[in-house]
């Protein structure tokens, strides 16, 4: 029996290292944000600096960890084998929730999920108790509910609290600071940085004091009693210091205090939320020493009364667990992706957008921009002059483009504040024994400040507002999944017994190869998406860059028209679904190029006004192809799907011959402007007359098929449908054709020009 409880003990400790990588995937986002958003140091110095506060944080959590073992339930009314059944049922559920939310970039609380599926299930395991034995006790002698309504009430408070604040001090920090902020930074930065720092010293004293594993309850209670002094003495000494530094160095006090924050949040975010993913199995590791140090007991009545003592946990195995969380910092890709989520919603510049609008947030904007309309036209000239002035973005905006990929996302001054803010609240929450979420804070906190900063746009409003209620929504989601599927797992732990553990690790192992699957695959989607963007922007490369979107787009094109006439001749309804896939990214791609034609376009060089005027119209004729195709590939589709009768012999050659056509004239287009050989044009112009020619011929013999009754109305439909889109593609090819001509000779034009008037200015 002991041995079945040993391998439980293992079972934990495995899934808690998977919980530590799929944990730190999802919460890197809230200390890493505002140092990669604002960009104040390579991303390999931000997380060294992040990596050193999360080792330092690791040996703060010590405290904490009694969460797990009595903060939802009490332990004192549980067996010893009802224990492993809850704690199993929470790390299967933790490790398969969390990598869910990683996997779709969506950034939620490691905190509510852990909570949640503690009480989810031990509300199981205590209704099976009520329910088989007379004599069990009421549910409230189980459970310890008040936290979880505590935990609750912090989601909504945390929400609305962090996001006014949020924007708030930005809307101070913009009116001292604006958005040229160098000059102002002499007089106010050292200030400003004593005021930040001390916010964060005061910060990681109130998060890690308490919980260190190192630390005496003498000094402990040194700081608590000293707090003021500490940050009299933090506060002064630190501006006077800065204040020194700056005018004896060009050191940027803003970059400073965001590096320094980074470390903060990174230490609390380990003090605090290490026991999220391995408080649960060091609790499991206690409750199995408490019943072998029991010979004879046995697992079914022998109550966890020990778990309700005061343990500290070492800090061997906080440090090891520190480890793992810094290597899943470095090397997680999912880490990225939650990260991105954040600094997207949060960016200065518009551009693409990840989320959609929706009703709400159109709604919304609407109001607020018809409310700010009424507070202006009530407010003093003078005073609108001025504050307009201190967030005119005019200089910024130059900046920005001059700095092209290199640019931040968000300034230094929204960096420190987000940082600022974040940690002032949560150590004020902490300090008052308020349950909070980190992730809630630095999330809101971030979003609020991007409002200030108008990053929340006419261009981008609904989008930003539609992402967050989607991150909150997941919030909320969280919560209720979290428990749902703790209960239900555990339930089926305490009737299926090994069976159902191992069938339950073995489904979470498959769940996480799946979605490591998906998001690879989403991953490089994302990858290509940004470099769509990012390739465009860089005027050496532009033309170099869309011969290369053009030539894929064609060859895209022509596989896809030749793939589509092979599953509608073979009845292919598998191959014509998989064609279908393949159209939507062709649409998402076309797609997402022209959505960053203005972007593109204010890269170009500032005479190439002819060659923006290209650069809109091949885009706009990939976008006619894109829809050719889809029109193409869907009634053949449905035809298929629906079980129509098939093609006759004689069209489906006619159509196979039109695919190879179409793949030959796609080739030629490719080598002119790979080589940009435009002398071959007049090659590309007989192709495409063969092309019409021979698609006018098969809709003539599809009349003479018609009159004689050979083919029926559907089949007539869609042949005739498959020519037309045919005909549109042919010409929207050539159109493309020239238009990257015309643009490619702009834009060569316009080097040699300027290389010409180097040589005779020299």
């Amino acid at each position: 029996m002991d041995t079945i409880y040993l391998i439980f003990v293992i079972v934990l400790f495995a899934l808690a290292i998977s919980d530590l990588v799929v944990g730190v995937s999802n919460d890197a986002v809230n200390f890493l944000n505002s140092a990669i958003g604002s960009k104040v140091a390579s991303l390999k110095v931000i997380l060294i600096v992040a990596a050193i506060g999360i080792l330092v944080g690791a040996t703060f959590s010590s405290g904490m960890m009694e969460v797990a073992r009595k903060g939802i339930f009490h332990p004192q009314n549980f067996y010893f084998s009802e224990i492993m059944i809850i704690f199993l049922a929470v790390m299967i559920t933790d490790v398969i929730l969390l990598d869910a939310f990683n996997t779709f970039g969506m950034p939620t609380s490691t905190t509510v999920s852990i909570v949640f599926e503690l009480l989810g299930a031990s509300v199981a395991i205590s209704l099976i108790k009520i329910y088989n034995d007379p004599n069990a006790l009421e549910i409230s002698q189980y459970i310890n509910s008040a936290k979880a309504l505590g935990i609750i009430s912090g989601i909504l408070l945390s929400v609305v609290i962090a996001f006014t604040i949020g924007a708030f001090v930005q809307y101070i920090a913009r009116l001292i600071f604006s958005f040229n902020y160098k000059k102002t930074l002499t007089y106010f930065g050292a200030i400003w940085g004593g005021i930040a720092i001390t916010a964060i010293t005061y910060f990681i004293l109130i998060k890690g004091a308490n919980g260190a594993s190192f630390m005496t309850p003498e000094t402990v209670e040194f700081i608590n009693e000293h707090s003021l002094q500490i940050m009299l003495a933090s506060f002064f000494g630190w501006t006077i210091i800065l204040q020194l530094i700056s005018w004896l160095t060009k050191l940027n006090i803003l970059k400073f205090i965001v590096l320094v924050g980074t470390f903060a949040l990174a230490m609390a975010f380990a003090g605090n939320d290490l026991v999220n993913f391995i408080g649960v199995p060091l609790a499991g590791y206690e409750s199995f020493n408490s019943f072998i140090a029991n010979p004879g007991a046995e697992p079914d009545v022998f109550l966890m009364t020990s778990l309700t003592e005061k343990v500290k946990t070492p800090t061997f195995f906080l440090l090891i667990a520190g480890l793992v969380m810094v290597l899943t910092l470095w090397f997680s890709k999912k880490a990225r992706s939650v990260t991105q989520t954040e600094i997207n919603l949060a960016r200065q510049n518009a551009g693409y957008e990840r989320f959609g609008s929706s009703v709400f947030a159109r709604s919304l904007v609407r109001h607020v921009d018809n409310m700010a309309l009424r507070i202006r036209q009530v407010m003093p000239e003078t005073i609108l002059q001025k504050v307009e002035k201190q967030f005119d973005q005019t200089e910024y905006k130059k900046q920005q483009a001059r700095l092209g990929k290199d640019a931040p996302y968000f300034d230094l001054v929204r960096a420190s504040v987000n940082l600022v803010v974040a940690s002032i609240l949560i150590s004020f929450a902490t300090s008052l024994k308020l349950p909070l979420s980190t992730t809630y804070v630095t999330f809101m906190v971030a979003m609020g400040t991007s409002l200030t900063d108008k990053a929340w746009g006419r261009e981008s409003a609904v989008y930003r507002i539609t992402g967050v209620f989607s991150v909150i929504g997941g919030w909320f989601f969280t919560a209720f999944s979290a428990f749902a599927a703790a209960f239900i797992i555990a339930g089926a732990i305490k009737f299926g017994g090994l069976v159902a553990i191992f069938i339950f690790i073995f489904l979470s192992i498959l769940f996480v190869y799946r979605t490591h699957g998906i998001h690879k695959k989403r991953y490089a989607e994302m990858e290509a998406r940004e470099t769509v963007v990012v390739d465009v922007l860089t005027n050496s490369g532009i033309a170099e860059s869309c011969s290369l979107n053009v030539r894929q787009v064609l060859s895209k094109s022509a596989e896809i028209f030749a793939s589509t006439i092979e599953g509608l001749a073979n009845d292919d309804l598998r191959k014509l679904r998989k064609v279908s896939r393949e159209v939507n990214d062709l649409n998402t791609k076309t797609k997402d190029l022209k959505d960053n034609l203005n972007l593109t376009i204010s890269h170009l060089e500032e005479t190439s006004v002819e060659s923006g005027y290209h650069y809109v119209q091949m885009m706009d004729y990939m976008r006619e192809i894109s829809h050719c195709i889809s029109y193409l590939n869907k009634p053949c589709l449905d035809h298929v799907d629906n079980h129509h009768k098939g093609l006759l012999e004689t069209q489906e050659e006619e159509l196979f011959d039109l695919a190879r056509m179409l793949r030959d004239f796609v080739g030629l287009i490719n080598e002119v402007a790979s080589e940009r050989d435009y002398n071959r044009m007049n090659d590309v112009l007989d192709a495409q007359q063969r092309l019409i020619k021979f698609i006018d011929t098969s809709r003539k013999k599809q009349v003479k098929r018609i009159r004689l009754n050979e083919a029926g109305t559907r089949n007539s439909l869609l042949f005739l449908g498959i020519l037309n889109e045919g005909k549109n593609l042919v010409l929207h090819i050539l159109n493309l054709a020239k238009s990257h001509r015309d643009f490619s000779d702009t834009i060569f034009m316009g080097k040699e020009k300027q290389v010409k008037e180097i040589i005779s200015n020299s």
